[in-house]
């Protein structure tokens, strides 16, 4: 969906005509050689004299007048280029070629120029000033071409499209046509291929006064949509300057686009029976063409005299024309004529043609448009980008994680293996040292107790100095072995420490990766709310430009639940108020509450809450509220009106608790059931969001889901019997068959009963067989008619089969019995 508010600015201007002159052919130089033109030009006054006789004549000015020897280059700079400018304006824009058969119209409006460049016609000069001044970045050109045939509009690029509908907005007036091909051109070059195919599907004929005469209508839709770069600059540099800028209004600020639309038109000419010599067919084709060029003078003498009914449906060549004449288009209109005096009577009646026309007033309108779709793909952008970013960093902390925890761990193993090792090194040595000082004290007290008593005798301070210094060594090199001992013990504690602020990192980086997890949380939510409002914006916009339509002032859109909540509890009975309250959604199924809470505010207030509020349970409650107002049909209304289905879709691809998207399914499944808003339920994605909840897989949401699709399915059966409805199945189109077809056996008996009633009713219409065949839904038809429980369903199923002369063919090709 394209949310876009249009903006209007709207000025008077006057159809321009202009008249060209065909010089004289071959036949005309032979046949009227002794007699002078009909008519004589005077380019310089802008005047043209129409001779009666030898003696009189009549006198017309046009807005140009173009000789026999102009340019086609000067015929479209002075009749189209300035529509074609007013065009990349954003302007509508038509160019229309009107005269006798034979005139030039053709040469003057479509000639491709193969053969001659300077012979190149208003069509193919148009689109090369169109393509020199687009950008392709962010603009974009496109086309069709079509031709009006015996009252039957045909699609000159798919010749099988030969009857194209017409379709008018009844709000705005605006006419279109949907069912016609639209190709995009980035070139000349494929315009130029578009062309030649269009003109080999056009209808010509060999006729006295032309041997190539158009019998149809040709008409050139060129479509030229164009992004506008001034204003949001201007309006970002002012936020700027008053200080008020901001990421999220800058974020929210969508661009502007205009769009427009040339209309290029090359009427078949007008003819006289007795002198075109048509006949047969061809006599049945001029009879068709005289009357929509009928129909045609009479709107242009209608609003050359401002009358009060303007004859537009006569034709569809006049309703195509509508906003050329008289509506929001700059139209430009050349006028061909031939000098020959044999065709006055012609001459004159496209004279006062293009006379008249320079009468009509149109009221020339620039469209703007706010293009939502392009904020939504840039946000988009702007989230994946986060998103990515998020990632890269989440990556670089974790490396950077592990990198330092394991060059912690390594560290930590190194310093403890030295440490082992340097220990063991300083047990062995001072062990070794004293084995060593106890292998000579046992000598020298060997050596003691042998020597004589006279040693003996010696004076004893010499062998107790000598053990006192021994001791004193001792003490020494134990001294030494716990400083040794107590510095290793130092240093284990230091790589400790050091282990410890490692871990302290580890600990650090991992609450940094936990704030980062957390603002991406923070922007995922700042995200959901610039959708939110996004699409507040969009409905904001919506109900602005309905109130602007109808003349309304502007209301109270969400009164308070104060007091609805209040008016609720005065309804209740006196003897209720000690006794313990009664949950929303219970006041809400109660119907005689009903109508005084909507009328209290109450489902406005309801909506503001599932837009708004972030508590799953005032969510769920809120839905099912909503649900259970659906059940009454002036209430579907206005849900509808509130865009209720927006917001319920909205719900139910965020929501994540089953209860909640079963109140979600609940309400949509109501809303389901009424054959006014079936349209309009589609188009707000009621039905897509139906099939998003089937990926929750609960019992009761699914209950849901099949009882909606099968109100829809009633529905669409019921409309189409009446002749209300035609086409395939909306829910065929959104992709529910194959659903439908999976769970038409479900083992739940409410899903599996409302999924074969769905598939009966849309078996019943012949447009939708093929599809049925396709999926595979047969063979559950079949097997509905045999084994459903249910008699009515059973029955139901059997006369669809018996009754549908497709479903029947591929029952005898697959030897089905029914």
């Amino acid at each position: 969906m394209n949310f876009a508010s249009p903006i209007f600015s709207a000025v008077s201007s006057r159809v321009r005509v202009a008249v060209r002159l065909r010089p004289r052919n071959a036949e005309e130089q032979a046949a009227d050689a002794d007699f002078a033109d009909c008519v004589e030009l005077q380019p310089e006054l802008k005047r043209l004299k129409l001779r009666k006789n030898n003696w009189e004549s009549d006198t017309f000015e046009f807005d140009e007048v173009l000789t026999e020897f102009s340019s086609q280059k000067r015929v479209y700079e002075v009749v189209a280029k300035p529509v074609v400018e007013s065009v990349l304006e954003g302007y509508n824009g038509t160019v229309m070629a009107y005269g006798q058969t034979g005139t030039g119209k053709t040469f003057t409006l479509g000639r491709l120029g193969d053969e001659d460049t300077a012979a190149r016609g208003i069509m193919v000069r148009a689109m090369e000033d169109i393509l020199a001044d687009i950008t392709p970045e962010t603009d974009t050109v496109s086309l069709s071409y079509l031709q009006l045939y015996m009252e039957m509009i045909q699609d000159l690029l798919d010749p099988v499209n030969d009857n194209i509908a017409i379709v008018e907005d009844p709000r705005t007036g605006d006419v279109s046509l949907p069912g016609a091909t639209v190709v995009e051109v980035r070139d000349q070059k494929s315009f130029m291929d578009l062309l030649r195919i269009g003109e080999a599907h056009r209808v010509a004929a060999n006729t006295k006064l032309n041997t190539e005469s158009s019998r149809s209508h040709a008409i050139l839709m060129v479509n030229v949509r164009r992004a506008v770069k001034g204003r949001s600059e201007m309006n970002v540099s002012m936020s700027a300057e008053n200080g008020h800028s901001s990421s999220m209004m800058d974020s929210l600020r969508p661009p502007i686009v205009r769009k427009s639309k040339l209309v290029v038109v090359d009427l078949a000419g007008s003819e006289r029976i007795d002198k075109s010599g048509s006949e047969g067919h061809t006599l049945e084709e001029a009879k068709s063409i005289n009357l929509s060029l009928s129909s045609l003078g009479k709107c242009i003498n209608a609003l050359a005299e401002s009358s009060a009914h303007v004859p537009v449906r006569d034709s569809k060549l006049t309703r195509l024309l509508k906003d050329s004449f008289g509506g929001t288009a700059r139209t430009s209109l050349v006028v061909t004529i031939g000098p020959s005096p044999r065709h006055r009577g012609e001459t004159t009646s496209t004279i006062m043609f293009g006379q008249r026309a320079m009468k009509v007033q149109n009221m020339v309108k620039l469209k703007e448009e706010f293009d939502y779709k392009s904020l939504c793909r840039r946000l988009d952008i702007e989230l994946d980008k986060l998103i990515a970013e998020n990632e890269r960093q989440r990556k670089y902390f974790d490396d950077e994680i592990e990198r330092i925890t394991a060059e912690a761990q390594y560290r930590v193993a190194e310093a403890e293996k030295e440490c082992k090792i340097s220990l063991e090194n300083e047990k062995m040595k001072y062990h070794q040292e004293y084995l060593d000082s106890i292998k000579i004290l046992e000598e020298k007290w060997k050596v003691h107790q042998q020597s004589p008593k006279k040693q003996i005798k010696e004076p004893e301070s010499t062998s107790n100095g000598d053990v006192q210094d021994l001791l004193q060594n001792e003490k020494m090199l134990r001294q030494s072995a716990e400083d040794e001992s107590s510095d290793l013990k130092n240093q284990l504690s230091h790589w400790k420490k050091m282990e410890a602020t490692a871990t302290a990192e580890v600990v650090r980086l991992r609450r940094m990766l936990d704030t980062e997890a957390s603002q991406k949380d923070k922007l995922e939510e700042e995200i959901a709310v610039l959708k939110s409002q996004l699409m507040q914006l969009s409905l904001d916009a919506d109900e602005t430009r309905m109130s602007l339509d109808t003349g309304d002032g502007p209301g109270k859109i969400f009164p308070g639940l104060d007091s609805l909540m209040s008016h609720s509890r005065n309804s209740q009975p006196r003897e209720q108020s000690n006794g313990p309250k009664a949950p929303v959604a219970k006041l809400f199924e109660q119907e005689a509450n009903q109508e005084k809470i909507v009328e209290a505010g109450g489902l406005a207030s309801l909506l503001m809450l599932l837009r708004s509020s972030e508590d799953e349970t005032i969510r769920r409650v809120a839905a099912g509220a909503i649900a259970n107002l659906a059940m009454n049909e002036t209430n579907q209304d206005l849900i509808m009106a509130q865009g209720g289905v927006t917001l319920l879709s909205m719900t139910a691809s965020d929501a994540e608790d089953p209860q909640t998207l079963r109140m979600v399914a609940g309400a949509i499944a109501n809303l389901c059931g009424n054959d006014k808003l079936q349209a309009r339920l589609r188009g707000e994605g009621g039905i897509k969001a139906l099939l998003g909840m089937v990926k929750c897989g609960h019992p009761d949401v699914l209950a849901q889901i099949a009882r909606g699709i099968a109100n829809f399915a009633k529905c669409e059966s019921r409309a189409a019997t009446q002749g209300n409805k035609v086409g395939r199945s909306l829910l065929v189109d959104d992709g529910a068959l194959p659903w439908i077809v999976k769970n038409a056996n479900n083992e739940a008996a409410p899903i599996r009963r409302h999924i074969e009633l769905a598939l009966c009713h849309l078996a019943q219409h012949e447009v939708n067989a093929k599809d049925i065949v396709s999926e595979g839904a047969l063979w559950e038809l079949v097997r509905i008619s045999r084994d459903c429980s249910r008699e009515d369903i059973r029955m139901l199923a059997y006369r669809t089969l018996t009754s549908s002369p497709t479903l029947q063919s591929e029952m005898r090709r697959l030897r089905i019995e029914c």
